[in-house]
């Protein structure tokens, strides 16, 4: 089956994902992808490629999707398929959704802005967007620079980093309001298992001293629409009962009785 050229890089991650370097990445995004899905509420959730990724299994949602190219191998009490041509089509209505995903989606887009704008589309008034990606201000970004020069790639090499202040600068101009940001995996770009595990330290000092260094980072966000309020319910305070026999003010009246 032929897929359009756009999309095959992003296959190429999913690949990469399989190797120690990947495994770490992978672990770091889905414990914070728990974290941040299971107080989610809604009815319908949607995560769109990746799926090596599993950025839903924390969510609660009665109906969740998996939008890819390609169809992937069925999980036991996992989200549903749906094959897609192009991420910037997506086969659902407008505002139909209370939360997308996307675990590196943007970075591997032939339009990145596109699909955000059919992210936008589809979301509900004050629906959810969550977007992971490789930070280029990281130890990681200057080894994808390095590689392409010298042709030692880290990472597949179609992709393209998209730093979290530029991030926020395209999801304002769709007014999709940043809510929260993370970055983690602050651990050099190795390749092999044991000094990764030896870097393991790396993570709680950079949280502290080096946050906005981190390998990777997700950011969340949340539709705005303009002139939109959500109203609660209307509570009625009952009015207090008038026990008999009292006066209905507050006020004590003093009476004088002449002798």
């Amino acid at each position: 089956m032929q897929h359009p050229p756009s999309e095959k890089p992003i296959i190429a991650l999913g690949s990469w994902l399989e190797s120690p370097a990947g495994v770490y990445v992978r672990q770091w995004e889905e414990s914070r992808l728990d974290a941040l899905t299971a107080d989610i509420f809604g009815f319908n959730a949607m995560q769109i490629g990746l799926p090596q990724v599993d950025a839903l299994r924390a969510n609660r949602m009665p109906h969740k999707w998996l939008s890819d190219t390609l169809m992937p191998a069925p999980t036991e009490n996992g989200p549903r398929a749906v094959v897609v041509h192009d991420f910037a089509e997506l086969p659902f209505a407008s505002q139909s959704l209370d939360l997308v995903v996307l675990p590196h989606v943007l970075e591997f887009a032939e339009e990145p802005h596109q699909v955000l704008r059919e992210v936008e589309r589809v979301l509900i008034p004050e629906g959810q967007v969550i977007i992971c990606g490789f930070n280029p201000a990281s130890l990681w970004g200057l080894r994808q620079v390095a590689g392409r020069l010298t042709g030692a790639h880290f990472l597949p090499q179609d992709g393209e980093f998209i730093g979290m202040p530029r991030m926020k600068d395209w999801l304002k101009l769709l007014n999709l309001g940043v809510n929260r940001g993370y970055f983690g995996c602050y651990a050099p770009p190795f390749r092999k298992e044991k000094w990764l595990t030896r870097s393991a330290f790396m993570e709680k000092a950079g949280d502290r001293w080096w946050p906005y260094l981190g390998a990777v980072y997700i950011v969340q966000a949340i539709k705005r629409v303009k002139g939109m309020r959500l109203i609660g319910p209307a509570w009625v305070k009952p009015s207090p009962a008038v026990t008999a026999g009292m006066p209905a003010t507050n006020k004590m009246h003093k009476t004088e009785v002449d002798g």
